[in-house]
């Protein structure tokens, strides 16, 4: 599980079946401090993110396919949940309501 920033959405007209009707993100890995960490990847959204926003990430093939409900989907990494805020040893790293719009 990792913390990432949606920084695109991905359009894609051909796809796998498991895929059909499914928004893909474009998210690139942060620190809790925001500090862009590792490379940027694509992931299935569960959480109805959008570009600006900080989310919480699964990278993981067979929690993804549980929360698909299809045990043979090729499908690794997905959005979980919008983060709020990040909170690290008592102060906030991240909070959504402070963040400049983009």
């Amino acid at each position: 599980m990792f913390l990432a920033e949606v920084v695109g959405t991905i359009v894609s007209p051909v796809q796998i079946p498991v895929l059909e009707g499914r928004k893909l993100l474009l998210l690139r890995p942060v620190t809790p401090e925001g500090k862009p960490t590792g490379k940027t990847r694509i992931g299935i959204d569960r959480a109805q993110a959008g570009v600006g926003d900080r989310v919480l990430v699964i990278d993981e093939g067979n929690s993804g396919r549980q929360l698909l409900g299809d045990p043979k989907a090729a499908v690794k990494t997905i959005v979980v949940g919008v983060v709020d805020y990040v909170e690290r040893d008592g102060r906030y790293t991240y909070d959504h309501t402070q963040e400049s719009p983009r």
